[in-house]
């Protein structure tokens, strides 16, 4: 008699794999703010750079400069169109921060040293609902790091395991 007992933990195990796999392919994103060719200063082409990016709620931004030379001071839209930072949302100073990007809207950062702003260094953060883009107007500066595409390479990695797993799976008789 063939029995299906013995089959139990081994698909078991294949399913976490494959839970773990997809988990894996969907977590949130870090992007360094001006990353590869720049960083949060007075070089970097930020509207440029945000073109190439896609935001979701759970990414995360990293600001990485000098702070005796810049800071990143969060306002609202129209502390970004006259770059002002009065009466701001919040204010970094640690030359890197982290900003979660926990929901969708747009939020909009900028240096508050003189001039700084005027000079191109503000970004806009359009983030959008997950397996969604950016619409054709969503430009404006923003940020980048390593791109998703490594953890979806990661996940089909794991969901393969998980098949060849299952694949494999022998049936054994139980010895009572």
């Amino acid at each position: 008699m063939v029995t299906t007992r013995a089959l139990v933990p081994v698909a078991a195990m294949a399913a976490a794999l494959v839970v773990a796999a997809v988990m894996e392919a969907a977590a949130a994103a870090t992007y360094t703010v001006g990353a590869p060719d720049g960083l949060w200063d007075m070089q970097t082409d930020y509207a440029q750079w945000v073109k190439t990016k896609t935001f979701h709620p759970g990414d995360k931004i990293t600001f990485t400069y000098s702070p005796e030379l810049h800071d990143v001071v969060e306002v609202t839209e129209a502390g970004y169109g006259a770059c002002s930072s009065a009466n701001n949302i919040s204010a970094f100073r640690t030359g890197n921060d982290v900003v979660a990007l926990a929901a969708v809207g747009t939020r909009y950062f900028l240096c508050g040293l003189t001039g700084h702003c005027d000079s191109g260094m503000k970004i806009r953060v359009d983030v959008v609902p997950a397996g969604s883009s950016p619409g054709p107007d969503a430009a404006g500066p923003a940020s980048s790091a390593a791109p998703p595409s490594a953890s979806w390479a990661a996940g089909s990695a794991g969901i393969a395991a998980a098949a060849l797993l299952l694949q494999r799976a022998v049936v054994v008789r139980p010895f009572w």
